[in-house]
């Protein structure tokens, strides 16, 4: 199974989604769903099972996201806009190969996001902070690293299809 369309099909992402996806509101402010989605579950300390609400807000909000913004037409611009196109780009690997120096990249990025969301709710099982913030910066920062690749895959298979 494509762990990436598995993430794209959670989000039931269609055309319409993503040309709302490609507006940099939505993409800038999906950086902000990892730390407080950490501190809805925290809360649970001060909430107990109250924490489920702000819980199930931030996972409500990282479904509506995409959703929010007004659609983006024509080819992308800035680096939130490539970056959406090169992921759908990358989601299509399979009819449309990628450059080689990019698959390996991105599946080491998209591990090391992995490991920090591993560490990172290990530190929120254990109330562990020091965890946590290292499981934010791993999987935030895999995340930056790869949405900065596929700008670069982006603007690879673009020239590509110029030249």
């Amino acid at each position: 199974m494509d762990i990436y369309r598995l993430a794209e099909r959670s989000m039931a992402m269609d055309d319409d989604a993503w040309a709302r996806h490609a507006h940099p509101g939505s993409v800038f402010s999906r950086f902000a769903v990892l730390p407080l989605l950490a501190l809805a579950i925290w809360s649970r300390v001060w909430l107990g099972w109250w924490a489920l609400a702000p819980v199930v807000a931030v996972v409500l909000f990282t479904w509506l996201n995409p959703r929010l913004f007004a659609p983006v037409s024509g080819p992308p611009v800035g680096w939130a806009g490539k970056g959406t196109a090169g992921e759908r780009l990358w989601l299509a690997r399979k009819d449309r190969p990628v450059p080689a120096k990019h698959v390996a990249v991105c599946h080491m990025l998209t591990a090391v996001s992995a490991f920090g969301m591993v560490l990172l709710f290990a530190g929120l099982w254990w109330l562990d902070a020091g965890l946590v913030l290292a499981g934010l910066a791993l999987a935030m920062g895999g995340k930056a690293w790869f949405v900065d690749r596929m700008v670069w895959l982006y603007e690879d298979m673009t020239r590509e299809d110029t030249a």
